[in-house]
């Protein structure tokens, strides 16, 4: 591990904004928390080292993108049961494991609950500020789109319930005609609430409510009429 002259500069939209990326490190090696923190800090990620989970878990964390590079071996929990701790308490923070004692089921048990990657001591620096690039872009992205959500959920209390109705309807991908007929509707009574809808979404064209128009909003459309 940290033995690659190689390294390449993580690219510098995996902040959001001017928002620092954070690495925080759990790993009861002094030595390994001191080489990680030296090499993130060589690309200029912002550091945070912990020698248990207890210790990560009693700590303010800043709100900014970041990532977890955790051990699989620590005192008192192990880094696959802590993963699973930290699914359970909703902290969304991607994981990347590093280990010296890993297998093929340990791996594939951490990948399944959502780890971005698993490396096996001694490591490629390279490889993992790869992995640390992948997942500060996913927490990047989940933080977008807990952001859009919560646009979408504003303007979506704003709909009055027959807007709601078509807005579902809309989302599913039926044409006014259909709609009509569902609700009992005129297609012109349709064609001006679904105008109200797309001005209180904010949607710009009428494919901005179809889902495959944008993955994301179609995602986060679908979430929200499901919660609502």
């Amino acid at each position: 591990m940290l033995n690659d002259d190689r390294i390449q500069l993580l690219p510098q939209e995996i902040a959001m904004g001017d928002v620092t990326a954070f690495v925080f490190v759990v790993d009861n090696d002094p030595s390994i928390r001191a080489a990680l923190e030296d090499l993130a800090g060589s690309v200029n990620l912002a550091v945070r080292l912990f020698a248990s989970p207890q210790e990560f878990l009693e700590t303010k964390r800043p709100d900014a993108p970041g990532c977890l590079v955790l051990d699989v071996r620590l005192p008192g929990m192990s880094g696959l049961t802590f993963q699973k701790e930290l699914a359970r308490m909703g902290v969304d923070l991607p994981v990347i494991f590093i280990t010296r004692h890993g297998d093929i089921r340990m791996s594939v048990r951490a990948m399944k609950a959502g780890a971005v990657d698993f490396l096996i001591k001694p490591f490629q620096d390279q490889d993992l500020l790869d992995a640390i690039h992948a997942a500060i872009e996913r927490d990047c992205e989940g933080r977008r789109q807990a952001v859009l959500v919560a646009e979408l959920r504003e303007r979506y209390v704003a709909l009055t319930a027959r807007e709601r109705q078509i807005m579902t309807l809309v989302v599913a991908g039926r044409p006014n005609k259909q709609i009509a007929a569902k609700l009992e509707l005129s297609e012109m009574t349709v064609k001006v609430h679904r105008g109200q809808v797309m001005r209180k979404m904010q949607a710009h064209v009428a494919g901005d409510l179809y889902p495959g128009r944008s993955a994301g909003k179609a995602a986060s459309l679908e979430f929200l009429i499901g919660s609502g």
